[in-house]
Order: C-alpha cells, then structure tokens, then sequence
C-alpha cells in the first residue's frame, strides 16, 4: 500500500526538481515522514559516501564517508532531505569529530529515534585518517549503545 499525499506530511525536497543545492551547514533542510510500523523495531541504514566539510583551521576540503543506523519511534528522515542536509556542510569549517556529532544531535532533534549511531570514515589527510563513532539511545536502548561503542572500539 502506498502513501497518500496526507501521509508525506511536510516533505517537500523529494520530487521537486527546483530544489536549491544550500551549501552553508542548514539542519533547516531535514524533513521527517511518519513511520508506518512505530510498532515494530528495526534497522534502517542510511550509506553517504560523498560527505565533504571544510578544516576549521586551514579551510581545505576533507571528505568522508557518512553511515548512520537508527531504530526509528515514530518519525524518519526523508533520503532526499538528507543528501542536502549533508550536503550544506560543504563550506561548513569544523572538525570530523564535531560532524558527526552534530549530524547525530540533528537527526536526534529530527526523528527522536530509539536509537541512532553515526560513523565518520574521513579519507587520509596528513597521514592520518580520522574515525570518528557517536551513538545515543533511549532509555530503553542504553545496552545496546554501551554495546555498540565497545564494539566499534574493538574493530579499530
């Protein structure tokens, strides 16, 4: 069964072709639709490969690879909305670790998921390649991000 036009809500970025492409940090563009199944708890993977951000310091361009996984409540985020949020941090001056914790903070803002973790794969830059992980959950989910972060320690 498909979704009616009263069921998308407030989505507006998805099929419009006059999107403007805001490349100035604007958690504005997120946009949210309900979740058909807040019953059930499942997994949804979202895989960015083409993040960019600028260094605070120098002003260079650092690129990266997003993932974000999150057990959704009762709001998601909209793909597209997604692809120009991050795509606003493209002139957007601050450090790996600082990115992804404040895409977590926005989606946390967004959605109010049960649980949310945001992974950071910045390619080499200096001879140093940066891996920043942040995860949150609710009260019910803080197991699984004590879990999660040893998990992700235990990898590297």
């Amino acid at each position: 069964m498909s979704r009616s036009k009263n069921e998308m809500g407030n989505v507006s970025h998805l099929g419009n072709h006059q999107n403007h492409y805001n490349s100035d940090y604007s958690p504005a563009l997120l946009e949210a639709f309900d979740n058909k199944h807040p019953d059930n708890e499942y997994v949804v993977t979202l895989d960015c490969p083409e993040f960019t951000s600028l260094c605070p310091v120098t002003g260079q361009p650092d690129f990266g690879h997003i993932i974000i996984r999150y057990i959704p409540r009762i709001k998601m985020v909209e793909s597209k909305s997604l692809k120009l949020y991050l795509g606003s941090f493209r002139n957007h001056g601050d450090f790996h670790e600082d990115c992804v914790n404040i895409i977590m903070k926005d989606l946390i803002a967004l959605m109010d998921p049960r649980y949310i973790e945001v992974t950071g794969l910045f390619n080499v830059r200096g001879g140093i390649a940066i891996k920043p992980f942040a995860n949150y959950g609710d009260t019910d989910h803080q197991e699984m991000v004590r879990q999660r972060q040893l998990a992700y320690l235990n990898q590297q």
